[in-house]
């Protein structure tokens, strides 16, 4: 009997021991169940219509219940100092002897950086601006009754996922506080309308925690954050943002976030602070990437063609032949799906996987949500007729899309002289083989060569420029200087030029309308 007991002991000994080592070893791995790892959850957007009415306290409450959910951030990037850097701290100007070798190990020093954010998820997550933790270090995270000057560190912090796109990154804690975190809720940013209070809390100038009140000063505001050629629709607002805000919420009068402060407009005789002009990425957008930024990436859609940014009027959309004033002209075409697809420049795109299009924003908000790899319907209008294609969407991918666009911006482009005076503020003149082979164009491509742009014209102001060479003009082919000349010289006083040009390899459309 006490053998079997002394067997069963052991037996049981020995399992626990396994299941400790298997947990310890899990733990190493990063194998523990998804269950136990403590997984995002994106807040509710909260979408009943905003109304009520102000009084005296309104402000007090929002400070008061969302303030402890927004955090100061401080970053360390280490940089290699320099030879003689000690020395030049005191003694600004000191420069070692010219060839002078060995002296002091340079060594590293530790630029510090600081920013805003706000806790999405008691378990942790912290979303932020991408550029507040670009290249650090080292995350520090200071809540709100944290003081980052008095005390030597805050919570340490880890980047979980970052997206160039809107500028955004989500934190996740190392180091959790005794106490249950506060966190934010939501609103709906597309309830927003020029005039709405809002609410900016943030850390300015290491002042955390920081409540300004403003107004929304306009919506869907244009600007590229951090990729060239790419833009987001923004949030304007007077509420006083300066450095230091990035990254913190903006807030309705509920209390709930409606943006991620992020940019402002300032200049340097004003020392780089508030102008009463700053920017936030609505919380719709951020909402809608926080599972990539949980897993590490986003993935977006990509068709690969670029668009006339400017709203299509009724002028346009005669010229279209367009049913009604909607769509949005293509006016570059990259070798992927739309080319694959028969997608051309000067097309007009009206309908996106049965969704209408009424302009550039909402193609390229469509788009991105497709998931790549998807089949999807595009109407459009060519040559005023409605053709549909079938466009296979591909996934984006903003790292090689860049070092295309630099690659192409390094080619040589520029031309000669002597040319026609077209009417336009521009002038052109035959293209050569010579100058075909300077611009680095494929054999056998006809038509005149922009030679000479007036800044003050109306085609310095819609793009043109010199070295792009015209090859279609409202949708007929020109390959002589004569056809150019002609189907210019043809559009009346106050008409619209679609004209197409070739420029680095690529076919781009610009619509000009002649004075």
């Amino acid at each position: 009997m006490s053998t079997n007991k002394s067997t069963a002991f052991y037996g049981v000994l020995i399992g626990l021991t396994c299941m400790v080592a298997g947990m310890v070893i899990a733990s190493r791995l990063d194998l523990t169940p998804g269950s136990m790892a403590n997984p995002l959850t994106v807040p509710a957007t909260n979408s009943a219509p905003l109304d009520g009415a102000l009084d005296a306290g309104t402000f007090r409450r929002i400070a008061q219940a969302t303030g402890p959910a927004v955090v100061s951030i401080r970053t360390e990037v280490a940089q290699r100092r320099q030879s003689g850097g000690a020395l030049r701290e005191l003694f600004p100007g000191f420069r070692l002897p010219e060839g002078f070798e060995g002296g002091e190990d340079p060594g590293e020093q530790f630029v510090q950086g600081a920013g805003s954010g706000f806790v999405v998820d008691k378990a942790g997550f912290i979303i932020t601006n991408r550029h507040v933790i670009a290249g650090a270090d080292r995350i520090e995270v200071f809540l709100h009754d944290m003081d980052m000057i008095v005390l030597p560190a805050g919570l340490a912090a880890e980047v979980v996922g970052q997206d160039e796109l809107t500028d955004t990154a989500l934190l996740k804690l190392i180091d959790m506080p005794s106490a249950p975190l506060t966190e934010v809720k939501f609103g709906d940013s597309t309830q927003l309308a020029p005039g709405d209070w809002v609410v900016a809390i943030g850390n300015p100038f290491s002042y955390s925690n920081t409540v300004t009140v403003g107004v929304v000063s306009a919506t869907g505001r244009e600007q590229a954050l951090a990729a060239p050629g790419r833009y987001e629709a923004l949030i304007q607002t007077d509420a006083a943002i300066n450095r230091g805000n990035s990254g913190g919420p903006l807030l309705n009068v509920r209390g709930e976030v409606v943006g991620v402060n992020t940019m402002i407009v300032t200049n340097s005789m004003a020392g780089g602070g508030n102008l009463g002009i700053g920017f936030a990425v609505p919380i719709n957008t951020v909402r809608d990437i926080l599972p990539g930024l949980r897993d590490g990436k986003v993935v977006r859609g990509r068709i690969g063609v670029t668009v006339l940014r400017t709203a299509m009027d009724k002028a346009l959309a005669d010229s279209y032949g367009l049913p009604s004033v909607s769509g949005v002209v293509v006016t570059g075409v990259t070798p992927g799906p739309a080319a694959d697809a028969g997608i051309q420049v000067d097309d007009v795109i009206v309908e996106f996987n049965g969704q209408p299009v009424n302009s550039s924003n909402a193609l390229v908000d469509r788009v991105m949500r497709t998931a790549p790899g998807t089949s999807v319907p595009v109407k459009l209008y060519r040559d005023k007729q409605q053709v549909t294609v079938t466009v296979r969407v591909a996934e984006l991918d903003l790292e090689a899309e860049q070092a295309v666009a630099v690659e192409a911006s390094e080619r040589p482009r520029e031309p000669r002289r002597e040319p026609v005076d077209t009417g336009f503020g521009l002038q052109i003149e035959e293209l050569t083989a010579g100058i075909a082979r300077q611009l680095n164009l494929p054999a056998g491509t006809a038509g005149a060569v922009i030679t000479t742009v007036d800044p003050r014209g109306v085609a310095a102001r819609a793009g043109l420029g010199r070295g792009d060479v015209i090859v279609r003009v409202n949708g007929q082919a020109t390959t002589t200087l004569d056809d150019v000349d002609d189907a210019l010289s043809g559009v009346p006083s106050g008409g619209i030029a679609r004209i197409v040009v070739l420029r680095q390899g690529r076919e781009l459309l610009f619509t000009v309308t002649k004075r």
